[in-house]
């Protein structure tokens, strides 16, 4: 493989990375959104698209591969096709968190709220943007906009954290909804390991332009 092979290949790499994490954005507000507003088509549009990411995610790592093998990558291009095939994993496992939301929204269709959502709302738009800045930190090799998608992740973790004790609250005074406790408290925490997923996200892209990972590993 020439060099301008390798380089338009590592271009089709950014491309379908970027649309991998753009489904997984969407797959994310399609399963609050259908939580929101108890949208059951909703939900098995995001059930249903898990399923093309997981195909992506099979795509990308094939082509990985192939760069590796076809041509002996100088470092920043190991990094970064290391980089991609670290991330692919952490993107499908978001898609899978929020189909995960998707199926558990399905259950409260019918049902009056104990509760407002509006901290999972935002505990979602927050991952959700978490995502987008992650994705686009690989794109620009931008440390500083990885730097602040893993401070980001604070805010998902308090956001967890005020959603828990309101849930356990209402959960002593309210028996009769334990099942909505525990459906709520199930979202929240796909939530917040879809910020955890996107905190990985960032650091294997300060891993890709510097060479270095939180373990101080260097390649």
């Amino acid at each position: 493989m020439t060099r301008n092979n390798f380089e338009r290949a590592l271009e089709k790499l950014n491309d379908d990375l970027i649309a991998m994490g753009n489904m997984a954005e969407e797959a994310i507000e399609k399963a609050i959104t259908a939580l929101k507003d108890q949208n059951t088509e909703l939900a098995m549009e995001v059930i249903d698209g898990d399923k093309t990411v997981d195909a992506l995610e099979k795509s990308i790592e094939s082509n990985c591969l192939k760069l590796l093998l076809q041509q002996q990558p100088v470092a920043r291009d190991l990094r970064a096709i290391s980089t991609a095939l670290k991330m692919i994993t952490d993107i499908e496992r978001i898609c899978d968190q929020a189909a995960d939301i998707a199926e558990l929204s399905m259950r409260f269709k019918g049902q009056k709220y104990i509760k407002e959502p509006k901290h999972i709302i935002q505990m979602a738009e927050t991952a959700s943007e978490m995502v987008k800045k992650g994705i686009d930190a690989y794109v620009f090799h931008d440390v500083e906009l990885a730097k602040s998608v893993i401070q980001m992740d604070n805010i998902v973790d308090d956001l967890f954290d005020i959603i828990k004790h309101e849930l356990i609250d209402l959960a002593v005074n309210s028996k009769e909804n334990a099942d909505q406790v525990i459906d709520f408290l199930m979202i929240a925490k796909y939530l917040e390991r879809i910020g955890d997923h996107a905190e990985n996200i960032a650091d294997w892209v300060i891993f890709s332009v510097t060479g270095t990972h939180k373990n101080e590993r260097i390649i």
